[in-house]
């Protein structure tokens, strides 16, 4: 094995196998613990962004993972810092997205004695990542970083998280002189007992760190399903008369795979709903890509394709297609594949992969599905009618439907965009249409709420002249409101939208019908726009519907000057959702 001559402290190690793996951006609140990671990076060109939320760091390493494929990295302090990142690790595992977190901890030898937020991490970050490793040794960290990106990546991704006890992370010099202070000097039995365990424990993590092993990039292959379930699947799609195709975030990936797989979508010549990263696949319009009335295409499909989607509440719990109809799974997951319902055709292994292979048996076979495809066209043609036709009525403040169009108008070729809410953002996701693939990020089956300006902070960092948009619901925008700070001090420059209809709407919606009490779910008009002015981002505020084209370019030209916008938009209360309520 190739050696090298080793780093002055551990946070140097740690950096050179960032580097080695292609790293380009570490998310961060700092604390003492993990410094030298942060120092180090930065010395070997690793753009380190400070947020306001350790929260937002991890969601911000989940949208790099996304949108580039290698792993993002995010590092937090020990305890309540690391304590702080469940709820995005949990995001990340359940969307599947690989990141690396480092956490930082208590010096070894004073771990469970009731040090600077020491707690035992392992139960706490265990349950909600593939592999949480222990650093017990200098020579330890730079391995347990090529092992975390291999891992994360491999099979279905995931979170990995890494824990750096803070004196394997500074210099050797330093922390020998520590541990002899913490030593001293005294002549009783006690006192030389001490003194001989921690010399002790310091050549243990100082062992064999004399020199470096190079980082070591490790290949991982995706996983492939077999070429019986390919063929299968193609001789079942070729019998069927009114096949459909449902691709979901999983799909993707592999991320630099997303032209390829848009390729082989539109050579099958199969009906096709996206969700989820999926969105955007196909382009805008794309003669394939259906938008409404899932549920009754998949009861009339003799044929149903589920490419990287599990059977979960998002389709009833498999009940969304008919038992008659020939089921097929491809799913990296062989428990996803089978969730609540079996398939007639399992095909385990990466999703987008599978349909670049279906493609070539299946090039042909599109032309027998056009009266299919027509019919789904012409349903989808007559729900978006029936939208247009509710984006006119005038109200007393905003349209949120007719704005929303205006949104899908204004927004440039090169748009990404961010969703982070509930009813104002599900009633987005049926209006905008997002431009390309990769362009449309959610927080996935979590439904979790705050991702916002993280997803936002890592699609600006990953895609550098996009336009990046966030659409928040105002209960979603409380969350990271406060990482305008973030924006603004890192030259960011995002247009956050506020669907501002002071309340909670998707709750309220059900909850006042159900219960007659709209308890908890009651917010103000409060001045959002006035938060993100304060930090020194521009802040507009929208409150008529006739206003929305010039509020909008607006927006855009301020974040094309290099500032981040806020515009806060005023809505009128619409049913549009109603009846949406999810178990």
């Amino acid at each position: 094995m190739k050696m090298e001559a080793i780093a002055s402290h551990g946070g140097e190690r740690v950096a050179a196998a960032l580097a080695a793996h292609g790293v380009r951006f570490v998310f961060t609140l700092c604390g003492g613990h993990i410094s030298p990671i942060l120092t180090a990076s930065k010395a070997r060109g690793i753009r380190i962004v400070d947020v306001r939320d350790e929260a937002t760091a991890v969601f911000a390493a989940d949208a790099v993972a996304r949108l580039s494929g290698v792993p993002g990295v995010a590092a937090v302090t020990a305890g309540p810092g690391l304590a702080n990142t469940i709820t995005a690790l949990k995001n990340a595992q359940l969307a599947q997205s690989p990141l690396v977190l480092f956490g930082g901890a208590a010096p070894t030898a004073l771990q469970g004695r009731g040090a600077l937020q020491d707690i035992d991490q392992r139960p706490l970050i265990a349950p909600h990542v593939k592999l949480f490793t222990k650093i017990r040794a200098v020579r330890e960290l730079g391995p347990a970083v090529d092992e975390a990106f291999a891992v994360a990546r491999s099979g279905v991704p995931g979170p990995v998280c890494i824990e750096c006890p803070v004196d394997l992370l500074y210099d050797e010099a330093s922390i020998r002189q520590w541990y002899a202070e913490a030593a001293g000097k005294g002549t009783s039995i006690p006192d030389r007992l001490l003194r001989f365990y921690l010399n002790r424990h310091v050549e243990k993590m100082f062992a064999g760190s004399s020199a470096a092993a190079a980082p070591q990039v490790r290949s991982v292959a995706p996983p492939s399903a077999r070429a019986s379930s390919v063929a299968a699947a193609a001789a079942a799609l070729a019998r069927a008369e009114r096949p459909l195709l449902v691709i979901g975030s999983q799909a993707l990936a592999l991320a630099a795979e997303a032209p390829r797989i848009a390729a082989a979508v539109a050579r099958l010549g199969i009906p096709v709903y996206l969700s989820g990263m999926a969105r955007g696949l196909l382009g805008r319009d794309h003669v394939l890509q259906m938008r409404h009335q899932r549920r009754a295409a998949l009861r009339e499909s003799d044929c149903v394709l589920l490419a990287g989607v599990p059977c979960d509440f998002r389709l009833d719990y498999g009940r969304h297609v008919r038992r008659s109809a020939t089921l097929i799974a491809a799913n990296r997951s062989a428990k996803e594949a089978r969730m609540n319902r079996r398939p007639d055709i399992a095909a385990i292994g990466d999703a987008g992969l599978f349909l670049e292979r279906l493609a070539a048996p299946l090039a042909q076979a599109g032309r027998r599905w056009t009266s299919w495809i027509e019919e789904l066209r012409t349903r989808d043609l007559k729900r978006e009618a029936e939208i247009e036709q509710q984006a006119a009525p005038p109200g007393e403040q905003v349209n949120p439907i007719a704005f929303l169009r205006a949104l899908d108008q204004a927004a440039g070729e090169s748009a990404v965009m961010v969703a982070d809410g509930g009813d104002f953002v599900a009633t987005a996701s049926y209006i905008l249409h997002p431009r390309a693939p990769l362009s449309w990020l959610d927080p996935g089956v979590f439904g979790t709420l705050g991702v916002g300006a993280g997803f936002a902070l890592g699609a600006a960092l990953c895609r550098p002249g996009s336009e990046v948009w966030i659409i928040y619901g105002d209960g979603a925008c409380g969350y990271s409101l406060m990482e305008f700070d973030t924006f603004v001090r890192h030259g960011i420059p995002v247009i956050a939208v506020v669907g501002n209809d002071a309340g909670w709407t998707q709750i309220a919606r059900e909850q006042v019908k159900m219960l007659h009490d709209d308890v908890g779910t009651v917010l103000a008009r409060s001045a959002y726009h006035e938060v993100a002015a304060g930090f020194g981002a521009e802040g507009i505020l929208l409150t008529k519907t006739a206003d929305a084209p010039a509020a909008l370019a607006r927006a855009r030209a301020a974040a094309k000057a290099g500032k981040p916008v806020l515009l806060n938009v005023w809505l009128d209360k619409t049913d549009f959702r109603e009846g949406s309520i999810s178990m």
